[in-house]
């Protein structure tokens, strides 16, 4: 069974009549006083003059030549020399033998950036080797050997 819903009529608003116009009364006048302005809050300041700057000379000519930049290399006798061939020789032979190791093995992450490393110490080494640098191709060597043993232990 269906509710019955009773039908809602919609009342007109009662609205009262209007007022005419004489019916009304006249507004009040109201009175009021209109302040003075404030006085205004800036003021007129006069700066200091701006101090006389010199100019800086105009800068001399440069000329075209250049003098060649002094390179910094330690003294090393003959006999340094050749220790130095004999060591970075025997520390890339060393190099080489512990990268043939980690060859055709499966190398985690960290394995694989000491490669890099090595591979970047050994080509840097080789690099000062070609420059007669024989001081820096020793330091790398030993740097890329030394890596290249953590890498051969970690295997």
């Amino acid at each position: 069974m269906r509710p019955k819903v009773p039908v809602i009529g919609f009342a007109h608003p009662l609205i009262p009549p209007a007022a005419t116009a004489a019916e009304l009364e006249p507004p009040p006048d109201i009175e009021f006083e209109v302040a003075a302005p404030p006085p205004p809050l800036v003021t007129n300041l006069t700066l200091p003059a701006k101090p006389h700057v010199v100019p800086p000379p105009a800068p001399e000519p440069v000329s075209a030549e250049k003098p060649p930049e002094p390179t910094l290399a330690p003294e090393v006798t003959t006999a340094e020399i050749t220790a130095a061939k004999a060591e970075t020789q025997h520390n890339l032979d060393l190099v080489e033998k512990n990268l043939t190791l980690a060859w055709g093995r499966k190398l985690n992450a960290t394995q694989q950036d000491v490669v890099s490393k090595v591979r970047g110490f050994t080509e840097n080494a080789r690099e000062a080797m070609r420059s007669g640098d024989w001081v820096r191709a020793k330091n790398l060597s030993k740097k890329a050997e030394v890596l290249s043993e953590q890498l051969a232990a970690s295997l």
